[in-house]
């Protein structure tokens, strides 16, 4: 018989283990070992059976055992220390209030607070609310802030039935099931209000409905997640399973999604600090587009406030306002991987009878639309929104800030793609939530569990280099011990698929064999889009088989990855990989493993020796497994793309060449690239990997161990992150929101309305040089151009405006690379025409081909960036004989 409700009992502790809630219900426990060892002990059947989940666990244990628990002294006494050990990681001082300092105005230099956005967050395989890097990423940038105490709030939605769980039917085919899951059975805690009611917002809706959520809140460390629930009984059908699916549903489905994240979103936040007294977020992080209708609502909290104040703050003005403390970071390098709508989808939920019905719609539409060449103006884009509402903007790697700029460069006419404002903060990984255990204890053996922790929370480079001196032996028997945990848990988790496939018990006795844990192992685990080529490996299939079956430098490879529910091309690619592991011949070498998550990846990245990563380039905006990998002394094979294009060395990894030429053509592209990842395999990693010296160590392979470690470790930290987040872009973001209070708003605004009126009658009328080059077209190194310029303002003033010379090198068609401006000065003015003269010097000090020009931006004191307006006033053909005089 099937219940007809669910509820959670759970037990009533022992007044002596009352701390056991408080640690089972603040995630720290998921990257704090002792305190996972302390659950364990309670049960270690029950550990297992729950999946390491302490929630699952403490409803599972006996009334007995709790009681024996409760007079047992020692276990009391390590409860003791634990719970100590919490109180003091939750209320110390942390590297957060220790550097804050302050900053010019006799402020703090750092927000009070910052209200983090995403869609997903991948925190512990216990609160399965992620689907692949975005989320963990999200997950990892919420535990490093913890451990540097940073004042962050997440904000997220609770989707009742998280991402799918992936098994194979007996063909290889992927197969989707989504359990239900219970918020009673999770570690977070429903938000109530002080009379005990549940907390929630609300969100108006076309037609009079609304959509209603309540907030659910998980402590990460020091950190509260919360989490927006649609599945309220005062909603409708539709409503209620709004938060039924990560990136579920059609396009109205994902838009109310992304509403509620943005708009419910801030509003959850006001009702978490009204409750708890959290201070208010200074500055907003929205990670990815998804959360970018945030930026609405503040706009209309602005609005609401100054007319209670008795004087209106228009939209452009609270826009002002809400983009200086505004933070976007965009993780795709691809348009496709945008959310965008139908223009009359947007209009038909805000306005009059929907939400936000203070905030015009057409400005709304205005914010998101693709209004510039090559844009399709019926589309609204959440990513082009989510950059006209912030002043500042992000890639995750050097690479792909720059891939972004010229993506995004048509929100910016006239600037080079270097020049748009979106600068780049690499990611970074948690390294006490990915690092084994056992790599741990082999560090902490040499410099003391306290150092450990604060290398891998803080990122000094100091207890890193300890590395260098633990012996080779050590570290490759580390290795191997990993290597065959891995073993082992490969050879369950390929029983369990087959079983899944319907294989019998008598039949499955091969899987005994399943991997060698002394030989050379690849790991290759992630999303399945067809840019990271699943299946690049497969191209020459002999010549794979020929890797896997070497009779004395034998390679044996780890796959895991889950394609997209709709994506059928994807789940092809799953097929064809599983129907080769699944060769009789090689499967003892090759295995796809279903399910990839969380507590699978972190077996998988320790026990590999090799992590390959093989995307078209430049196609991975960070590509963060292989710093998993790297922080357990696992060496990287892969394309120079995302992070291993900005730090690869040699000493620690290998670069596999990139067919750049034949882009043209994908075929081409990767059969080279193919034979290029089969040499490097047979001729340089096997190799390094069996090269056995007098002790049987492979002395090379592991100083490159040692170089990873050392060099790679503290690089990869999420904890460098999250400083390069705070000191780069929340206390400049924290610096302009207190700086552009209601009359600041309102002059800026004002301001910018009056030079866009104006700019269309800015010109860059005539430029001449004084000193012309010493003969025709060229000029001595150290030499000083004296620059003339006679510019049109219109109904600007100097003040307005910046007038600069740009000069550098120039290629073949005459365009500058690495330009260097130099500011120009009003000399006289206005004539009777209203031209005003600019002069100034140009120093040649560069040899080789060399050009100038002159343009004019708008310049204002509480601009974040010259090309803020995306307005610029370039000279013409006519303008003179000086501009863009080339030397050469």
């Amino acid at each position: 018989m099937k219940a007809i409700r669910r509820f959670t009992v759970r037990p009533v502790l022992p007044e002596p283990l009352r701390p056991l809630s408080d640690l089972a219900r603040n995630l720290r426990w998921s990257w704090h070992t002792e305190t996972r060892d302390l659950f364990q002990a309670v049960d270690p059947a029950g550990w297992r059976a729950a999946g390491g989940d302490p929630v699952r666990l403490l409803g599972s244990v006996s009334a007995s055992r709790l009681a024996e628990l409760a007079g047992d002294q020692p276990f009391l006494h390590r409860l003791a220390a634990a719970a100590a050990d919490l109180d003091d990681y939750l209320h110390g001082r942390r590297w957060y209030q220790t550097h804050s300092g302050t900053s010019g105005d006799g402020g703090p230099e750092f927000p009070a607070a910052v209200a983090y956005f995403s869609p997903e967050f991948g925190v512990t395989a216990a609160l399965p609310q992620y689907s692949g890097g975005l989320g963990i990423l999200a997950g990892d940038h919420l535990k490093a802030a913890s451990d540097l105490g940073v004042p962050l709030i997440g904000v997220g939605l609770l989707y009742r039935h998280g991402y799918f769980r992936q098994s194979l039917s007996r063909d290889g085919w992927q197969l989707e099931h989504y359990p239900v899951l219970d918020p009673n059975e999770l570690p977070v805690t429903l938000v109530r209000e002080q009379d005990g009611t549940p907390a929630r917002v609300s969100l108006a809706l076309p037609g009079g409905r609304s959509l209603r959520a309540h907030i659910w809140v998980a402590h990460v460390g020091r950190v509260p997640l919360l989490m927006l629930d649609s599945d309220v009984e005062e909603n409708g059908l539709g409503e209620r399973d709004v938060t039924d699916r990560l990136y579920g549903g059609g396009s109205e489905h994902r838009l109310l999604q992304e509403m509620l994240l943005g708009i419910g979103g801030v509003r959850a936040v006001r009702t978490y600090c009204r409750l708890t007294g959290h201070p208010e977020p200074e500055v907003f992080h929205t990670n990815e587009g998804h959360a970018g209708f945030l930026g609405l609502e503040r706009i209309r909290e602005l609005g609401r406030a100054a007319e209670q104040g008795g004087r209106d703050l228009d939209f452009e003005a609270a826009l002002e306002a809400v983009r200086a403390g505004t933070v976007f970071t965009t993780h795709t390098p691809v348009p496709a991987g945008i959310d965008r709508f139908d223009r009359e989808l947007v209009a038909r939920h805000f306005g009059e009878h929907a939400e936000l019905p203070e905030v015009p719609v057409e400005k709304i539409l205005q914010l998101g639309m693709e209004t510039y060449p090559g844009g399709e103006p019926n589309l609204f884009n959440m990513a082009v929104m989510g950059l006209r509402l912030a002043q500042r903007a992000n890639g995750v790697s050097t690479l792909h800030g720059a891939v972004s700029r010229g993506m995004f460069a048509g929100l910016w006419p006239g600037f080079d793609a270097e020049e748009v404002p979106i600068t780049s903060v690499t990611n970074g990984v948690h390294a006490p939530t990915w690092v084994a255990p056992e790599v741990f204890r082999l560090g902490a053996r040499r410099i003391g569990a306290d150092r450990a922790e604060d290398a891998m929370s803080v990122g000094d480079t100091g207890p890193w280099d300890a590395v260098a001196d633990i012996p080779d032996a050590d570290i490759w028997g580390l290795r191997r011990e990993l290597r065959e945990q891995l073993v082992t848990e490969v050879r369950r988790r390929v029983r369990a698929s087959w079983r899944q496939r319907g294989a019998d018990g008598a039949e499955l006795g091969w899987v005994d064999n399943v991997l060698d844990p002394d030989v050379l192992t690849i790991g290759f685990a992630r999303r399945v889009p067809s840019y990271k080529r699943l299946t690049l490996m497969l191209r020459d299939r002999d010549r794979l088989m020929e890797l896997l079956l070497h009779p004395t430098r034998p390679v044996q490879i780890v796959v895991a990855g889950k394609a997209h529910p709709a994506d059928d091309g994807g789940k092809r690619l799953v097929q064809e990989l599983v129907r080769f592991a699944d060769d009789p011949r090689v499967r003892h070498r090759i295995v796809f493993l279903p399910d990839y998550g969380m507590a699978m990846a972190q077996k998988l990245y320790p026990g590999c020796d090799v992590w390959l990563n093989n995307p078209l380039r430049p196609l991975e905006a960070c590509g963060t497994s292989g710093m998993k990998a790297a922080l357990n002394g696992c060496l990287n094979l892969s394309v120079l793309d995302g992070w291993w294009d900005e730090w690869f060395e040699p000493d620690f990894g290998w670069a596999i060449p990139t067919a750049d030429g034949a882009a043209t053509d994908d075929d081409r592209r990767d059969d080279l690239e193919a034979a290029a990842l089969y040499e490097l395999i047979e001729n340089r990693v096997a190799p390094r990997f069996y090269d056995r010296g007098d002790q049987g160590l492979p002395s090379r392979w592991i100083e490159m161990v040692r170089r990873t470690l050392t060099t790679l470790g503290p690089k990869v930290l999420a904890g460098r992150m999250v400083r390069e987040y705070v000191e780069r872009l929340y206390a400049p973001a924290a610096r302009a929101h207190r700086a552009l209070g209601a009359e600041s708003a309102r002059e800026l605004a004002s301001w910018k309305r009056r030079v866009r009126t104006a700019w269309p009658r800015v010109a860059v009328d005539h430029v001449e040089a004084s000193e012309q080059p010493a003969s025709e077209g060229t000029a001595e190194l150290g030499a000083t151009l004296g620059l003339r310029v006679r510019v049109a303002l219109g109904d600007l003033e100097p003040d307005d405006v910046e007038v600069q010379a740009v000069a550098g090198r120039v290629d073949s068609d005459d365009a500058i690379a690495d330009a260097q401006t130099f500011p120009l000065k009003p000399a006289s003015g206005p004539d009777m025409e209203g031209r005003w003269v600019y002069e100034g010097p140009l120093a040649l000090d560069r040899t080789g081909p060399f050009g100038y020009t002159v343009r004019i931006l708008p310049a204002h004191r509480l601009l974040a960036a010259s090309a803020d307006l995306g307005l610029v006033a370039l000279p013409t053909e006519a303008t003179g004989e000086g501009a863009g005089v080339l030397m050469r």
